[in-house]
């Protein structure tokens, strides 16, 4: 493991921290100033020359900064004489902005795959993007990783009898079937339209939640008014109460206030792909610092990532049709 450099951006140093302490290496020191015209300049601290070079850097808030801040490190490290370049970013959050849904409107999942490469990173990786089809997006290598094994590993302690795994919307219901799964549970949906970025109306469920205790899988949170609204559907319904998981908890706005005051929400449980908030103690994380050093050191030594998920990720699961599959689209 002498041949591996880690680095860290300023978003999520703690995470970074972890995946060293699980790989048994060093976190290498960086620096990044700012210049008086507000100009950012980032230096790395530890050699990397003809070295395998991993800079950890979830894309949150101030998301413009730490996006720049990832790319100089990464010129750096290219300029340093790395021999591969991998840049692990646990939330790629213009994961969003993958598609033409109106008029002259930019591609921001493109535009910052293409920086990212420009800078000279040879590999990503990250975990749960919003959108799957981002991944096409890059013209390098893409170790897409997944935490709903993670998740599901939280769940399995807990009284399971009456519950029902729920997805805010049919495009995730194919994750939560999966997950699902690996509770031995069964799955309904939300039917969601998104009306703007706090804006969303669910009108209707896909599956029966009477009666029973709801655990609402979503890829991210961010305002939570994906989550309120279907809350509101789920009581409609008759359903009982409702702990709510997602990877990405970024819990902005007015989220944690909303989600921690709700009379129908048991418990919300997230991973650290992201940093936690700071006022909410009754928040559980769950670690995702061990998948990415093993997806690192796998990466390192040549090794498969995506058999880290079999018969978890749902494109490595053993094939069942569902409710949910394309073919009955």
């Amino acid at each position: 493991m002498r041949d591996i450099v880690v680095f860290s951006g300023s978003a999520h140093r703690e995470l970074a921290a972890h995946i060293c302490a699980e790989l048994a290496v060093p976190l290498s020191p960086a620096e990044t100033s700012r210049f008086s015209n507000d100009c950012l300049q980032a230096q790395l601290l530890a050699n990397c020359r003809q070295r395998d070079v991993y800079i950890v850097q979830p894309l949150v808030a101030p998301t413009q900064d730490h996006l720049m801040e990832l790319l100089l490190m990464i010129d750096a490290a290219r300029g340093a004489s790395a021999a591969q370049i991998t840049a692990v970013i646990p939330h790629y959050a213009y994961a969003r902005s993958d598609k033409k849904d109106a008029s002259r409107i930019s591609l921001g999942g493109r535009l910052v795959a293409d920086m990212l490469v420009t800078a000279g990173v040879d590999r990503v990786l990250t975990m749960t993007l919003h959108a799957p089809q981002v991944h096409g997006f890059f013209s390098v290598p893409v170790d897409h990783l997944t935490a709903i094994g993670v998740l599901a590993d939280h769940f399995r302690d807990h009284d399971l009898r009456d519950a029902v795994v729920v997805s805010p919307d049919l495009g995730n219901a194919k994750t939560a079937t999966q997950f699902a799964r690996l509770l031995g549970l069964p799955v309904a949906a939300g039917s969601k339209q998104r009306l703007g970025d706090d804006r969303v109306v669910i009108d209707a469920i896909v599956g029966d939640v009477a009666g029973k205790r709801a655990i609402i899988l979503d890829d991210e949170i961010a305002t939570g008014g994906s989550i309120i609204e279907l809350l509101e559907r789920l009581a409609e319904q008759g359903c009982q109460e409702a702990a709510v998981a997602c990877t990405h908890g970024l819990f902005a706005g007015k989220a944690v206030e909303r989600l921690r005051s709700h009379p129908m929400v048991s418990e919300v449980v997230t991973t650290d792909t992201v940093p936690a908030p700071t006022d909410w103690p009754e928040l559980r994380v769950r670690s995702v610092a061990g998948l990415f050093a093993e997806a690192i050191s796998r990466i390192h030594a040549g090794e498969s990532v995506s058999s880290l998920f079999d018969g978890v990720d749902p494109s490595h699961a053993p094939p069942r049709p569902t409710l949910f599959d394309p073919v009955h689209a």
